[in-house]
């Protein structure tokens, strides 16, 4: 059995193919030797596998001694909040927002924020030590491993039926006791694990609320709805008449809003708003907004234009707060929705960013339509994904980089280029931006084939 890898946010696979319940309670293990807490909170989202799952992960805790508090169904930014309020690691069976076959696991620091990348290095290494068995005769696992525990020493398990309320008792503090005043809201669950907390803590600050997608039944997360898929939210906003709609993905970590006329509103400009508010009121630290490195050059130009400056960090929210902690920052996010309100939570989390979205907009006295009317002017953007044997090489190629120089000075202010190797697939991703016409994608595939010859193509397909 291969061990699990770490990506951007945590291990993932088909669940039972890939991701097996025997890796999941190895990884449990390994995580409970590695973090060595006295127990770990653990919730899922509404995936049909998320219980042999999160039994499997949970039952490796309990194995190594670890308590483990069942907090159930609860978004993962819930879990992580339960687990800071507790002190203790938290775990979070979910594939976010990827199709109901696949499931993962993500796990938390004591302190509601996803683990050091060192500190999933050595879970890996770990985990590699447990599936390596077989078990001793003096019943350890494997040559210098400590012995089973037994009896007292091992974990209990319990369950936490406070927990949804805790969280939503924390979600409605974003607003600072303000009443969001019949707000006509529609806000699409995925199905997931939002399904139930999300409308409820809407309405009991005053929205109006229309849910959809609020019914899982395991197999139907993030199918056609959700912040992936927002073409019901639209419908159903349009035909509620509503003032906004919010759309979730299945672990509620993430949100795109839609405004009264039926527009989707992402999280670049979604940040923007709230950057611009927080900087008004004179709560944005340093006047400054982290921001990943895919997010797009309008934004950029638009938080120059306010005299608001951007921090860029890689790709993944767990980099974006290393940046708002290291800066003292208070907001951060990226497109997909992942949005980080420092002073506010640990982690992204969609159903508070989709509370403070509404606080601004009754605040504001305007729709959201008026609010984000040309506040972000998109630049044209290509992504190209070339498949390379080996992308890692990337870092060292210098034809490569001097055709990306030269692309640079061409595009001048007015665009910009990206090239990384994937983090998860044998690919280096090209990105070129441009306010040019057609410049953006006549970059992006020149520089592909400048990758391609100098790295030498893989047999993987490629994406564009």
């Amino acid at each position: 059995m291969a061990p699990a890898r770490f990506g951007t946010d945590g291990v993932r696979g088909v669940a039972n193919e890939e991701l097996t319940a025997e890796l999941a309670m190895a990884l449990g293990r390994a995580a409970a030797r590695i973090l060595d807490a006295p127990a770990f909170v653990v919730g899922r989202d509404t995936r049909r596998s998320g219980p042999l799952l999160q039994a499997a992960l949970s039952a490796g805790f309990a194995a190594e001694g670890a308590d483990v508090v069942d907090v159930g169904v609860l978004p993962t930014p819930g879990v992580a909040c339960v687990a800071a309020d507790r002190g203790v690691p938290g775990a979070v069976v979910s594939a976010s927002h990827n199709p109901f076959e696949d499931n993962g696991i993500k796990l938390f620091s004591p302190e509601g924020t996803k683990l050091a990348m060192e500190v999933e290095a050595a879970i890996e290494r770990e985990l590699e030590s447990v599936l390596a068995g077989p078990q001793s005769a003096a019943g350890a696992d494997g040559p210098g491993r400590r012995p089973r525990r037994t009896g007292h020493g091992v974990g209990r398990m319990e369950s936490d039926p406070g927990a949804a309320s805790l969280y939503m008792a924390h979600l409605a503090e974003v607003t600072e006791g303000r009443h969001l005043g019949g707000l006509r809201v529609v806000v699409d669950c995925a199905h997931g694990a939002a399904s139930v907390i999300a409308p409820a803590v809407l309405a009991s600050l005053g929205a109006v609320v229309t849910a959809i997608a609020n019914e899982p039944d395991g197999a139907n997360i993030n199918d056609h709805c959700g912040s992936t898929d927002p073409a019901g939210l639209v419908e159903t906003v349009l035909r509620e008449g509503a003032d906004l709609g919010l759309a979730l993905d299945g672990d509620a970590d993430r949100v795109i809003a839609v405004d009264h006329t039926g527009a989707v509103v992402d999280g670049d400009v979604l940040l923007a708003l709230f950057a611009l508010d927080l900087s008004a009121r004179g709560l944005l630290a340093g006047n400054t907004v982290a921001v990943t490195v895919m997010t797009n050059l309008g934004f950029r130009l638009a938080m120059e234009a306010q005299g608001i400056a951007v921090r860029e960090t890689a790709v993944g929210d767990r980099h974006v707060l290393a940046a708002l902690d290291s800066g003292g920052l208070t907001l951060g996010g990226e497109q997909s929705g992942h949005i980080i309100f420092r002073t506010l939570s640990t982690t992204g989390d969609g159903i508070l960013t989709g509370i403070a979205l509404c606080d601004l907009v009754r605040r504001a006295g305007q729709s959201l339509a008026d609010l984000s009317a040309g506040l972000v002017e998109r630049v044209p953007q290509r992504l190209v994904n070339v498949p390379v044997a080996q992308p890692e090489r990337l870092a060292g190629c210098t034809e490569v980089w001097e055709a990306v120089e030269v692309a640079r000075a061409e595009l001048g202010h007015d665009g910009r280029v990206l090239l990384r190797p994937s983090g998860t697939e044998p690919l280096v991703r090209v990105m070129v931006e441009s306010r040019a016409e057609g410049v953006a994608d006549a970059g992006a595939m020149q520089l592909a084939g400048v990758v391609e010859a100098a790295l030498g193509r893989s047999g993987a397909p490629g994406g564009r």
